[in-house]
């Protein structure tokens, strides 16, 4: 990198309301007094106001993504974590962006600076942090559908029971096979494989209204 006199870098603020007197003023204040303290030139100022932080996409905050893959900047500094990012996950996808593209990224009130040792170690917890969090949503999954399977539930999607007298009535009144699938809610080539499944009833189907597409063809 750069020395440090020359850093350039992004500002990221954020306030989720403006109507209960949030003012996003006193972010971008103390980070560009932190900036201007550490000798580096705010290369841009990036602020979502009255975006909540729950969304991973915000037009400021995508836009410094994009900035970010532009080379823009060497430095991404945000007043706290929750005002970047909504999430373990989410931040750490984030720092990893950062990393490959090698920008570092500084949070002034955690005071955590990834070009740093200690900054490196946040980061690396962070991942740790993250890959427990994503194990323990897997184990839960897999607990619930052993907890389903134990109590005899079905899983999967449900099964569509379909009347082939039906069919053969929708086809008789000049009905496509993708209109009388759409109107009984499931695919053309299980109609057809329904119909196809009586004897008497799909030839009688077949020859009345003439042969069956196949199951690729989308006719009306």
């Amino acid at each position: 990198m750069q020395s440090e006199c020359t850093q350039r870098v992004a500002i990221y603020a954020r306030v989720s309301t403006t109507n209960h007197g949030q003012d996003v003023s006193m972010q971008t204040r103390e980070l560009r007094e932190f900036a201007e303290a550490r000798g580096w030139t705010v290369a841009g100022e990036y602020i979502d106001e009255g975006v909540r932080g729950a969304k991973d996409s915000r037009p400021e905050l995508n836009r410094l993504m994009a900035d970010a893959h532009k080379r823009r900047f060497d430095i991404v500094c945000v007043w706290r974590f929750d005002r970047f990012a909504r999430s373990v996950s989410h931040l750490l996808r984030a720092l990893e962006t950062f990393k490959a593209l090698g920008i570092d990224f500084v949070s002034f009130s955690e005071q955590m600076d990834t070009s740093t040792p200690a900054g490196k170690m946040v980061f690396t917890v962070l991942g740790a942090v993250a890959e427990l969090e994503r194990s323990l949503i897997v184990e839960r999954v897999r607990a619930g559908l052993r907890n389903a399977k134990a109590k005899g539930k079905r899983l999967g999607r449900p099964r569509v029971i379909l009347d082939a007298r039906r069919i053969a009535t929708l086809r008789v009144q000049g009905l496509g096979w993708k209109k009388i699938a759409r109107q009984l809610g499931c695919g053309i080539s299980t109609v057809l494989r329904v119909a196809q499944a009586v004897p008497k009833l799909g030839k009688g189907i077949l020859e009345r209204n003439g042969p069956s597409p196949s199951p690729d063809i989308r006719n009306t």
